[in-house]
């Protein structure tokens, strides 16, 4: 992913107008936003300097002062100047294929004990490795494949995710961001790469979002989900990650107790025990 920080900075740049930061915006440009030479004016560095970096050619040891000046330029938030510092230093490592991620016991334990709250685990890439009884419930993981238990891939690829998701365009969004923020951490993840290859052939809207370059985590908020059997659930949810593996998460649903979705998980999770004794 050499690309990475020059597709990242020319869409950063590409958003500014040169008034916002005390330029004139007299002339003809071929491209919005802040020229090169100008972000290395503003930033304080050479432009052959900037334009190595940007074409990610920089030294490896491009010192911290340099790209705080330009994330301040470029006026990127705390996210996204956390992803800069990222992908301007990545740590490369050998291209043996990843090893299947476990999950501890007593993470699974924790979700089990969690009977009125719906939590699952989220690893690399966001793929799905663990949930809890009422989690599956909500999501549907257990019927799913084990290569199909994967966040970007249920939203781009499954037809009824439009009707799962009655705010798609905001949670499409999100795990672009997301996604884009775990390749970055891991350029050289050989499944990371064929993720995103997948999804860029087969949706044309994962293929717009991914070429924005947004990068966003998002560790709490609030998700719609129109599920089959309960209706409208509208869920907070809260992100933890695991002290022993930062590549994993337990997102968790905490909705008001007693409001009407908290009423509608307790009569799903009623219905999902006797589908299962049941079968």
């Amino acid at each position: 992913m050499d690309g990475e920080i020059g597709d990242f900075l020319r869409s950063r740049r590409a958003r500014i107008r040169p008034e916002e930061v005390g330029l004139p915006s007299h002339g003809r440009r071929r491209v919005p936003g802040l020229r090169r030479e100008e972000v290395a004016q503003l930033a304080g560095v050479s432009v052959d300097y900037y334009i190595r970096l940007e074409q990610g050619r920089g030294p490896g040891g491009v010192s911290d002062a340099v790209l705080d000046a330009v994330a301040r330029v470029l006026r990127l938030d705390e996210t996204e100047h956390a992803y800069l510092l990222t992908v301007a230093r990545p740590q490369r490592k050998g291209t043996a294929r990843p090893s299947r991620p476990r999950i501890r016991l007593g993470v699974q334990l924790l979700l089990d004990g969690m009977e009125r709250t719906p939590a699952f685990v989220l690893g690399r890439r966001m793929d799905v490795l663990a949930w809890n009884a009422l989690g599956d419930a909500v999501n549907g993981f257990s019927a799913l494949a084990p290569a199909e238990r994967n966040i970007p891939r249920q939203v781009f690829l499954d037809a009824a995710a439009g009707d799962f998701y009655p705010d798609w365009a905001a949670v499409a969004a999100q795990a672009v961001a997301n996604l884009r923020i775990d390749a970055g951490r891991h350029p050289d993840d050989p499944l990371m790469a064929a993720l995103v290859g997948e999804l860029s052939v087969k949706s044309t809207d994962f293929r717009r979002l991914w070429a924005d370059h947004e990068v966003k985590e998002c560790a709490y908020g609030t998700k719609r989900i129109r599920h089959p059997v309960a209706g409208l659930l509208t869920l907070p949810y809260e992100t933890l990650t695991v002290p022993t593996d930062p590549d994993q998460t337990i997102v968790a649903y905490t909705p008001e107790p007693g409001s009407e979705t908290a009423e509608r998980l307790a009569l799903l999770g009623s219905w999902a025990t006797t589908a299962r004794t049941v079968k």
